[in-house]
């Protein structure tokens, strides 16, 4: 899940103090089970851990400890498996019918049934409750209704939603969607218990899900305690006893930690320690492809930014990039230049085009300059890259986009970082379209198809489209890609639809991201999924 949204961002640490407190290896506080509980590194989520309302990574990691949902997402491969879905079958792509296996149950005893996702599913699409997700229950029949664009709701519920039985529920689209059944992995679609309906203040403070773990305790800004939850019925039951969430302001701090003891599990890899890393922890370092991207995203209902030519604007400004000396100098390997506005790990028959961006996406300063002169000059005369600054990373890589840039075009003021204090304060404005020039736009997969790099940033009114581009050819191909019954066919459609993204450079691609993390030597069968997330449950402590 996860936009910008998506990327990885470590939001905060108050390290010092967690180790003072007794919070170093074994995650012992709040937890009591010693040796068996494990610490890793966090950040404050940006929401309550609804799941409809979690779209971002660090409140993501936790709802894809404590839930499970229709579909798991292999941790090796990135398909989707059948997990509480018995099967999700159709004859014609627009109607499905889903069939749920028996003996799953909540943490706190309740049965899972067909109610437990439908009602779910209403509640995240419905506009009263004004969920970041809600715009994923689009397809279904009936949101036009329960989520108008204008105009109050007109109806409760999603009228594609119908329960059968305790285990079988229908979903009528109002379009077809071939690779519907795939998406039903990602945490918007997970069940909910009664109780998130009758208490929902008690629920958000303690939520309970159906998922290996459950949440013990929280102290914003200081941790989460997981623990195994010993009666989870799936086959992916947890291998420790527990998982200390420990909130980190500095990716540098968590690091230092690892290294001195008092972390066992640092997930964001600072770029300044990239040159060490191997060094320091030699196997114990993870460096694995990942289905994550960085772009520049531009604030189109900014005029200066959606003015006739500002496409040439931006063209010469990614062509301005030097992309290839950035991800050698600064990420070490940890990046590769984007050539597209995907990502590899989709493979060329998932819809990854490597070279698709063409020429715009080679550094070549004498053509940006021209092109840049060509659509009128940078608006205002500066280009400010807004980023969060809770990581040393990301003012490293604006920085050095913005001196590449400056000396592109020979101006030293050309381009400035314009850093905001924390990734909540960053996601804040961008929900308020605060944005006056570029921002940087992490996208982490939140399942593995090409629509999911496309529709939710590109598409007219799409959640994930913080900068607000609309284009009506766009729109209409995604709209057919969708359609597709073929696989093949529909993702042919997408990258024809990427192509207008490519032609109006509705964003610059930067570089594609692996996931990378070190452990401690307490730590054993440490892995990152495709999504760039520890696999929690498969670690074995001591």
């Amino acid at each position: 899940m996860r936009g910008i949204t998506h990327a990885r961002w470590a939001a905060g640490a108050l390290a010092t103090v967690l180790v003072a407190a007794g919070c170093g290896v074994g995650g012992a506080a709040g937890g009591g089970n010693g040796g068996a509980v494990l610490s890793s590194s966090w950040g404050d989520p940006q929401n309550p851990l609804e799941p409809a309302n979690t779209n971002e990574v660090q409140g993501g990691k936790v709802l894809d400890m404590i839930f499970r949902g229709l579909k798991k997402y292999d941790p090796r491969t990135g398909r989707a498996q059948d997990w509480l879905a018995r099967s999700v079958r159709t004859k014609d792509s627009r109607n499905f019918t889903v069939t749920l296996r028996d003996g799953w149950t909540f943490s706190d005893g309740e049965k899972v049934t067909a109610h437990s996702f439908v009602d779910a599913w209403n509640y995240g699409a419905s506009l009263r409750n004004n969920q970041k997700n809600a715009y994923f229950f689009g397809y279904i029949d009936g949101y036009d209704k329960v989520h108008p664009d204008s105009g109050g709701q007109r109806a409760d519920t999603l009228s594609g939603l119908k329960v059968v039985d305790d285990r079988t529920f229908t979903v009528k689209l109002n379009q077809k969607f071939s690779g519907f059944p795939d998406t039903l992995g990602y945490a918007a679609f997970a069940p909910l218990p009664r109780s998130f309906f009758t208490d929902h203040a008690a629920w958000v403070k303690k939520p309970v899900g159906n998922g290996p773990y459950t949440i013990e305790s929280y102290t914003r800004g200081s941790q989460m305690y997981l623990r195994k939850w010993d009666g989870y019925p799936g086959p992916d039951k947890a291998r420790n006893d527990g998982v200390t969430l420990m909130v980190y302001t500095d990716s540098n701090t968590a690091y230092t930690d690892l290294l001195a003891g008092n972390l066992d599990l640092a997930d964001d890899i600072p770029a300044a320690q990239l040159k060490n890393v191997e060094g320091d922890l030699g196997d114990r370092y993870l460096n694995t492809p990942a289905g994550i991207i960085q772009t520049l995203a531009f604030p189109y209902y900014d005029k200066a930014w959606n003015r006739p030519g500002s496409a040439k604007v931006r063209t010469g400004l990614s062509m301005a990039i030097d992309r290839r000396q950035i991800t050698d100098t600064i990420f070490r390997g940890t990046r590769t230049p984007a050539t597209d506005w995907t990502s590899p790990v989709l493979g060329a028959a998932g819809g990854f085009k490597a070279g698709l961006c063409g020429r715009a996406c080679e550094y070549d300063p004498v053509r940006a300059k021209a092109l840049i002169k060509e659509g009128g000059g940078i608006p205002g005369g500066q280009v400010k890259i807004t980023y969060n600054a809770d990581t040393g990373s990301h003012k490293q890589w604006v920085d050095a986009v913005c001196n590449s840039i400056n000396n592109a075009v020979g101006d030293d003021k050309a381009c400035v970082g314009n850093p905001v204090g924390t990734f909540a304060d960053f996601r804040n404005q961008l929900g308020a379209h605060k944005m006056t020039g570029p921002f940087r736009a992490g996208w982490q997969m939140d399942y593995p198809l090409i629509q999911n790099f496309l529709q939710p940033l590109y598409y007219t009114g799409a959640s994930s489209n913080d900068g607000k581009w609309s284009d009506k050819d766009f729109d209409r191909l995604v709209n057919r890609a969708n359609a597709e019954t073929d696989t093949a066919r529909s993702v042919a459609g997408f990258q024809q639809a990427e192509k207008v993204v490519r032609d109006n450079m509705a964003a610059i691609p930067l570089w594609y991201q692996n996931g990378n993390a070190g452990y401690s030597d307490r730590l054993s069968h440490v892995a990152l999924n495709p999504f760039s997330v520890p696999v929690y449950n498969e670690i074995k402590v001591g």
